[in-house]
């Protein structure tokens, strides 16, 4: 009888520092790299608003967020893209829910080039062809006689996953396109690269050019604008998203709220994305 009664206090002392553990690292957050600089700035001004609150931001990509929320090891998932079917069903195995879905602001996920290519605008079956293989010199797309070098973005990354799926229809990317680690790495090289072709979120488009996309040839060669992106005429348009296990509650729902809020939406616009309304 004193061995239960020990081992019961134990298993209580172990689940209360658990508890004191968990509330001292306040909400967590991880996923999305494009999402990563908003998040942060997210964050931070919450928590200069809100004295004892602590929300910690990590990147990692959005498939890395997903498969944290999975684990339970975040409280609130990043995602550049919406989350798959089968990632849903290991929630339902694990929580008995399928997750719970928050768009937070909007993206034009831009094409960049460097500011010497004389190409201006590209049309969704152009890029395919680039990022496939099929087309290999600025030559064949209106530019100068130079092979076309191609960066993305790994496998883990909702960005790989949206453009894989929005540009290239589910086809496979060509063997040279060299991937980077986050949408920063891409914009560097591209800026280094007079031939070098990226794409990413919109927000990191410092020292590159964006290129117009057009739906196809006999659509306009569309921008990404506030505009554009809001009314979705740009063919590239894309939601951000948190995830969540389960409904908001307590804290987390209280920085949600926020983050939804016109202070929040606003710091969306500032860091270079667009609000959802």
């Amino acid at each position: 009888m004193k061995f239960v009664r020990t081992a019961l206090l134990v298993a209580f002392a172990a689940l209360a520092c658990a508890a004191v553990a968990t509330a001292g690292r306040g909400i967590t957050v991880k996923g999305s790299d494009t999402m990563v600089i908003l998040g942060q700035r997210w964050a931070e001004q919450y928590m200069n608003k809100n004295a004892g609150q602590i929300v910690q931001v990590t990147g990692g990509g959005s498939g890395t967020g997903i498969a944290a929320l999975i684990n339970g090891t975040t409280d609130i998932c990043q995602s550049s893209r919406p989350m798959k079917q089968d990632e849903k069903l290991k929630l339902r195995d694990r929580y008995q829910t399928m997750g719970v879905e928050i768009p937070v602001a909007k993206d034009g996920l831009s094409v960049f080039l460097n500011e010497a290519n004389p190409v201006k605008e590209l049309t969704i079956d152009q890029l395919k062809q680039i990022y496939t293989g099929a087309v290999t010199n600025w030559k064949q797309v209106g530019g100068k006689d130079a092979t076309i070098i191609l960066y993305g973005r790994e496998n883990s990354s909702g960005t790989y996953g949206f453009f894989k799926d929005n540009v290239l229809l589910g086809r496979d990317f060509a063997a040279s396109c060299q991937t980077l680690p986050g949408t920063a790495a891409v914009v560097n090289a591209v800026a280094r690269d007079p031939n070098g072709i990226g794409y990413g979120g919109a927000a990191y488009a410092k020292g590159v050019r964006d290129c117009a996309v057009r739906k196809d040839a006999k659509s306009a060669a569309i921008m990404p604008t506030a505009a554009t992106v809001h009314d979705g005429s740009y063919p590239l348009t894309r939601y951000l998203y948190f995830y969540l296990r389960k409904p908001a509650q307590g804290d987390v729902k209280k920085f949600i709220d926020w983050v939804l809020s016109p202070a929040g939406q606003k710091l969306a616009v500032e860091v270079g994305y667009y609000p959802l309304k």
